[in-house]
């Protein structure tokens, strides 16, 4: 597939290195697109990766990633760019600038708020909690971290759902996107057990499963 993703820190950066590994073919955007850090990114990756100012990317891209920090996003508005028809993916949170907590009082979700300005796209929440060094290397003794996927679109969803897979994680269908206001909060936890509670950033929510009752 053809994979957009705007932003370059930690979380875009190791997404799109490691779906251009699996073939895909990905591109980098950020609202400074002669910012030499995109071309260099690119060129780090290989072949299977570009870089470009927002719009084109969007435009030339079969599936959009959201991988900036919040205060970009809520920017993103401002930015000419044609939604339609594509498949976007929102891995932000409603970070306050300290970290603390989710901002606005969480009254809807950001995933819901991208939504409403997406227009045409199939908004989907994922890959919103848990760190960068997971979606870099998810593997664990014990099994694959979970990482639900939510989002209205259950024609698109599957694809969705593949791209996360092929990560490495165990990727759950975890409903409409309204949902969203249950992942950023299971994401700000991933961040105080990691940060405040000292466990560090090498820990990962699994999903355990086992057989019901016969009959």
């Amino acid at each position: 597939m053809r994979i957009g993703i705007l932003g370059a820190g930690a979380v875009g950066s190791t997404l799109g290195r490691a779906w251009a590994n699996t073939g895909h073919q990905v591109a980098f955007a950020t609202r400074n697109p002669d910012d030499p850090k995109l071309a260099t990114l690119a060129l780090s990756i290989g072949p299977n990766a570009g870089a470009g100012a927002i719009p084109t990317v969007v435009e030339r891209s079969e599936v959009v990633v959201l991988a900036t920090p919040w205060s970009a996003v809520r920017d993103m508005p401002g930015v000419a760019a044609d939604w339609s028809g594509k498949i976007l993916i929102d891995c932000t949170n409603p970070l306050r600038p300290d970290h603390a907590w989710l901002e606005d009082d969480y009254q809807v979700s950001a995933a819901e708020r991208v939504a409403a300005w997406a227009e045409g796209a199939s908004v989907f929440k994922t890959l919103n909690h848990t760190g960068a060094n997971n979606m870099a290397n998810p593997t664990y003794p014990d099994g694959k971290p979970v990482m639900f996927v939510c989002g209205d679109d259950v024609d698109r969803k599957p694809a969705v759902l593949k791209l996360v897979a092929e990560l490495g994680f165990d990727a759950v269908d975890a409903g409409p996107l309204k949902v969203a206001r249950l992942l950023e909060p299971l994401a700000m936890l991933w961040i105080r057990l990691a940060m405040a509670q000292g466990l560090g950033r090498e820990i990962a929510f699994a999903l355990l499963r086992r057989a019901g009752p016969a009959g």
